[in-house]
């Protein structure tokens, strides 16, 4: 099990190169920036996120507010060339997962018929999933909690959504941050099974990292263990002291995981 960090590889370099972070994930509107076509300061911006000596395996964050993926007023072209540039500059960075949360872009407008934005949706991950496929990258769709958006809120509603889509370039993440802010129990993940390809992992109260407030993540890690889950897991958390606390999540994080896999195959 790879155990990661979100973050900006290359601002936090030294940090992450003397860490126990298997791997970065950075941001695809901070990092990959496919509105931004200086091409040479894509490839400084790459350069020196590579100073950090980890894989950056992941890029969250995948649409702006701005550019609406549901609603009245969808452009399509305009989310195609942004997603062309995102998936080309993810593959040379070796980013294998872009996380589509993007809560802003994915709001259902009010009066707008939810039925026809989730069609809207479904055909958008059928058109963007191949060009992701053909760069190597994976588009999981990230479930938030119901305060940050009110489109895609549980693990059960994000897998219905990625099965209906129906095609590779597409799978599912599981954020145990938001399960835990919306009381959604570890079962979805179970469920979801072999859809999960990424996971993020925060303290409920204040998204703190784990250790801070001492929150259990043993329900949502075992039910990981159950269904076989052997990729990735990345911290997505506030800090107050980045180079300080993060030994201490990524120690606590390996605890947890660990004795949640160990206690799953006893259980066997």
């Amino acid at each position: 099990m790879k155990l990661g960090v979100c973050t900006s590889a290359s601002a936090n370099a030294a940090i992450l190169a003397g860490s126990d972070a298997a791997f970065a994930e950075e941001n695809v509107q901070g990092f990959l920036k496919p509105r931004d076509a200086d091409e040479s300061a894509w490839q400084q911006r790459l350069a020196d996120a590579r100073a950090c000596g980890r894989p950056i395996l992941a890029a969250n964050c995948f649409l702006p507010g701005d550019l609406p993926c549901v609603g009245p007023a969808v452009d399509r072209a305009a989310i195609r060339a942004w997603a062309e540039t995102a998936f080309r500059r993810a593959s040379e960075a070796g980013i294998v997962r872009i996380v589509f949360g993007s809560g802003g872009s994915r709001r259902i407008p009010d009066g707008f018929d939810r039925a026809r934005a989730r069609a809207q949706f479904v055909d958008l991950l059928r058109e963007l999933g191949p060009m992701a496929h053909a760069r190597g990258v994976c588009l999981v769709v990230e479930p938030l909690n119901s305060g940050e958006c009110n489109f895609i809120t549980s693990v059960d509603e994000g897998a219905a959504i990625v099965r209906d889509a129906g095609v590779d370039g597409v799978r599912l993440l599981a954020d145990i941050y938001h399960m835990l802010r919306d009381g959604e129990g570890p079962e979805s993940i179970v469920r979801a099974g072999a859809l999960l390809r990424h996971v993020h992992v925060a303290e409920r109260e204040k998204r703190t990292a784990p250790g801070v407030a001492g929150d259990d993540f043993g329900s949502y890690l075992r039910a990981l263990a159950r269904i076989g889950y052997s990729d990735a897991i990345s911290i997505e958390s506030g800090w107050q002291d980045f180079a300080a606390q993060l030994p201490g999540a990524m120690a606590e994080l390996r605890r947890q995981v660990d004795a949640a896999f160990a206690c799953a195959a006893a259980a066997r």
